[in-house]
């Protein structure tokens, strides 16, 4: 049941029904890229089979009829698809043979925009190359708007972290595939359509995201906008402080190492979210289960006061003093025995009892961060013991590292892996991004305060420091939306189904600069998916704005509490 209450500011904002808001573009200070131009294919789709390109073999062409692919119950339009290989080659280090697998997607009525992909995960798959546009349950996508999009799995298959042991698939991954992806995409847009794209953009969320900000530093020349989502910038780090906590969930009396989740309960979970929006929720006008004003929530809601510690039995309505020590610890982030930080914090937030978040904080750390550290990021890696995945135990690992070792090999290099895990997974000063500035390209990032994994906190921080080092005026060429309540890339009780690519085109191609963005839960009978997560008192159809931090949204003191309209972004 949501609440009505005082409006503790207010600056009356009427919204529109549109997605957004939007206004000049800082005024006509930096340059404004021309607006792309739609054709259709020229080249039959067949003849794409003999697309050349250097140390590239295309392996089909196929026509993709109207309805083929659908997405949200929608046809996908007739396109070509391209699937191929680059850079094949076998490792003179584990004998295995890698190559840059892709496809790419071009469809019959072009809108002149060519969108790069970037998947998440490690890797390892050429998925679907529809060029989702962010947010759950998506209700359209690039190539549904007429893009051609590129997907690959980045220079290795299957998706299993045994390619960090070639040198070359590790620095592939990180960040030379884009570069070898790049031109050739482009000139097969060329052969396709006998002009190359008036526009570019780069797009993924979570390793994906991570992809879209290091293209923003390392290759801003050869992209026009960046949609970055809940991006893991510091990934290596991000993996290590993951098995750090996995181990100190552990540690906590009664816990069954096989099943971590017996160290915080879902029921322990849901009391804490509970205190938080107990304390957090009313901060921003309305208790309505969105934590809106985060600021204020950190300053406001305290572990030891506001939950009540058990005594002596654990009863699901509270957490022992050794819960509290563990959740502290890893929500304060992560350190090395000399108190050096591994991460960053995690913010308080009202998610952190939904589905999503459970897996990474119980099962990514035994199954995947512990594969992704041992075998890709750290220097030397872990070789198994048969030379394959089979080899290799990730929980015995996950709980028998040592965390301050792990902190140093993130960062370490040898004759044979030349680049460290924090070098070629890294963007290279991300908070200083002129070139991308100063011709015109743009960002929109987003991420869910309640991710478990990479915490909005380090996003919030890239993107101060990115400010800092623009004079304040960063908001000139990049915004980052936070999503209160969502978790890793989508779920929790957020509104987390939004389009943030139609936005971001506007803003390069037309200099309309977006003030805020429409999000809508999915409750039942959207079609793009339900969320599970969402509070059974929520409307199915609840909306609210995004709002660019540092603004949040806040009620206005009337108007219907599931309607964005009742609200407007402020300080």
């Amino acid at each position: 049941m949501t609440t009505r209450l005082p409006v503790r500011s207010a600056s009356l904002l009427i919204l529109s029904s549109l997605l957004l808001s939007a206004c000049n573009d800082n005024d006509g200070k930096l340059p404004r890229l021309s607006a792309a131009t739609a054709s259709t294919r020229i080249a039959s789709c067949a003849s794409l089979a003999g697309f050349g390109f250097a140390r590239t073999t295309i392996t089909a062409a196929t026509t993709v009829a109207v309805g083929a692919e659908t997405l949200a119950g929608q046809p996908i339009p007739e396109h070509c698809l391209i699937t191929g290989k680059m850079y094949e080659r076998i490792s003179p280090v584990d004998g295995k043979t890698y190559a840059i697998g892709f496809e790419m997607r071009l469809p019959t009525a072009w809108n002149g925009r060519y969108f790069y992909q970037a998947n998440g995960g490690i890797d390892g798959e050429v998925k679907t190359a529809l060029g989702l546009t962010s947010g759950g349950g998506p209700l359209t996508s690039a190539l549904s708007q007429g893009f051609a999009v590129l997907s690959s799995d980045t220079g290795h298959s299957p998706a299993i972290p045994t390619f960090g042991l070639d040198p070359q698939a590790r620095l592939d991954y990180g960040y030379q595939a884009v570069v070898k992806l790049t031109p050739m995409a482009k000139a097969l847009i060329l052969a396709a359509y006998n002009r190359r794209p008036d526009r570019s953009y780069f797009g993924g969320c979570s390793n994906g995201g991570r992809h879209a900000m290091v293209a923003a530093s390392r290759y801003a020349g050869d992209y026009d906008g960046f949609l970055i989502g809940a991006p893991g910038y510091n990934l290596p780090r991000a993996a290590v402080a993951s098995i750090g906590g996995a181990q100190l969930y552990a540690a906590i009396p009664g816990t069954d190492p096989a099943d971590l989740a017996t160290a915080v309960t879902v029921g322990e979970r849901t009391a804490l979210a509970h205190a938080i929006l107990t304390q957090c929720d009313a901060l921003d006008g309305l208790a309505d289960g969105l934590v809106q004003d985060r600021a204020a929530c950190q300053a406001t809601f305290d572990l030891d006061v506001d939950v009540p510690t058990c005594s002596p039995d654990r009863d699901g309505s509270c957490l022992t003093t050794d819960q509290k020590s563990a959740i502290g610890n890893i929500f304060s982030g992560i350190r090395t025995s000399s108190g050096q930080p591994v991460y960053t914090a995690f913010p308080w937030d009202a998610g952190l009892n939904a589905s999503g978040v459970l897996f990474w904080e119980y099962f990514a750390p035994l199954n995947l961060d512990a594969g992704a550290v041992a075998m890709i990021f750290k220097t030397p890696p872990v070789v198994p013991t048969d030379n394959s995945i089979t080899g290799f135990d990730g929980p015995a690992f996950a709980y028998q590292a040592n965390i301050d070792s792990l902190n140093s090999e993130i960062y370490a290099s040898n004759a044979l892996y030349t680049e460290s895990g924090m070098s070629f997974m890294t963007p290279p000063d991300p908070a200083r991004l002129d070139t991308l500035k100063n011709r015109g390209a743009k960002i929109i990032a987003y991420h869910g305060v309640s991710d478990a994994i990479f915490s909005f906190n380090d996003t919030k921080a890239w993107y101060e420091g990115l400010d800092g080092n623009n004079g304040g005026d960063a908001a000139a060429f990049a915004r980052l939306y936070p999503v209160p309540g969502m978790g890793h890339c989508s779920g929790g009780p957020a509104t987390d189904q939004f389009d943030l690519l139609t936005p971001l085109v506007a803003w390069v191609e037309q200099g309309v600069a977006p003030e805020q963005v429409i999000a809508s839960a999915r409750g039942t009978g959207n079609v793009g998916g339900v969320n599970a997560d969402l509070p059974s008192d929520w409307s199915a159809t609840r909306t609210r704005p995004l709002c660019p931090y540092p603004q949040v949204a806040r009620y206005q003191g009337s108007g219907s509490p599931e309607r964005a309209a009742s609200f407007s972004c402020e300080p």
